[in-house]
């Protein structure tokens, strides 16, 4: 078994800059790799550097390209599986980005580290070791992309980062872990279905706005982020079960209007934009009688990479809507 290991930077390979003690990507991914015991009975590995960087600064781009690069890697004779190393700031953004764009049955596993090399019980070791060991494992075959962290195995579809310091960061509000792995042992009692895929593209060639609710959010608001960034679509945010304040429709009646796909996610992580049926100014039944849709259990950051990647394919307006629409009721 070979195992690809793609390393982008984040905490996992950060280390306190000597003069300002700030940490920063500072490890590259041979020394990453060389700081794990025992991984070298768990499979070989082969490492691919790509970028170096925090991952609050990767741009969609920057994801699209390490999905790419994951699935031309598992097309490659003797590649077995890949890991890609990750800070967990975005790791689920990326993860569901390739987990869409992947065509492969074999697996990806996204690792990272809650604590860097030079903390008392750095995790990023075993995490590593963990994910290399989905990675190289036969039963995981058409698992899609995942996160490995803490013990556990997330799908990338449902995982969120649900604290900013706890090693157990990473949860899937409205499922659960699909499997455990440690450094003896794997269990993956179950794959999900894979749910609506689509081929990379060559680049994300639109970008689509993205718009937090919050009480009293204007309309000129959100008019105003679609002006400034000539947008090609736009991401909502809400609250509950996807409901905006009355005081913002006029601007997601402006986007409609002009053409541009609206979906409507959930701030609530454990939440749905299934089911949202409030007809009063804002509630998610007025908003899908204007046009928009709803992102179903995705986070407005995913709904955002989906919407992006179906406006790369070609794909504007209503239909863009409705291919989200339809996407989403294959992946809750």
């Amino acid at each position: 078994m070979t195992v690809r290991i793609l390393t982008t930077g984040g905490t996992i390979a950060s280390l306190p800059d000597p003069e300002s003690g700030a940490k920063r990507p500072a490890v590259s991914g041979n020394e990453l790799v060389a700081g794990v015991p025992g991984l070298d009975h768990v499979s070989d590995v082969e490492v691919e550097e790509l970028v170096s960087l925090s991952s609050w600064n990767l741009a969609p781009s920057d994801m699209l390209a390490v999905a790419r690069r994951a699935g031309e890697a598992l097309a490659e004779p003797g590649i077995d599986g890949v890991v890609v190393t990750h800070g967990t700031d975005t790791m689920e953004e990326t993860a569901f980005l390739t987990d869409v764009t992947l065509r492969s049955d074999g697996p990806v596993a996204f690792v990272g580290a809650m604590r860097s090399p030079d903390e008392v019980s750095a995790d990023g070791p075993r995490n590593l070791l963990n994910a290399v060991r989905l990675a190289a494992a036969p039963e995981a075959r058409g698992v899609g992309a995942v996160v490995v962290m803490n013990d556990e195995i997330h799908a990338a579809r449902w995982v969120r980062k649900l604290d900013s310091a706890l090693v157990s960061a990473f949860r899937s509000p409205r499922r659960a872990a699909i499997g455990r792995v440690t450094p003896d042992s794997l269990t993956l009692p179950w794959l999900p279905p894979r749910g609506f895929t689509i081929d990379p593209p060559e680049r994300l060639s639109h970008d689509v706005a993205l718009v937090a609710a919050y009480p009293g959010l204007g309309e000129a608001v959100v008019e105003a982020l679609l002006d400034a960034t000539g947008a090609a679509g736009l991401v909502v945010e809400g609250t509950g079960s996807g409901n905006v304040p009355g005081s913002a429709v006029g601007g997601i009646l402006f986007a409609i209007e002009r053409g541009l796909p609206v979906v409507v996610a959930t701030r609530v992580p454990g939440g749905s934009t299934r089911g949202g049926g409030y007809g009063t100014p804002g509630g998610g039944a007025q908003l899908r009688e204007l046009g928009a849709v709803g992102a179903g259990p995705l986070s407005a950051g995913k709904a955002r990479l989906l919407l992006m990647v179906l406006l790369a394919h070609g794909l504007s307006g209503e239909a863009a809507a409705r291919e989200v629409e339809a996407a989403v009721a294959t992946l809750g």
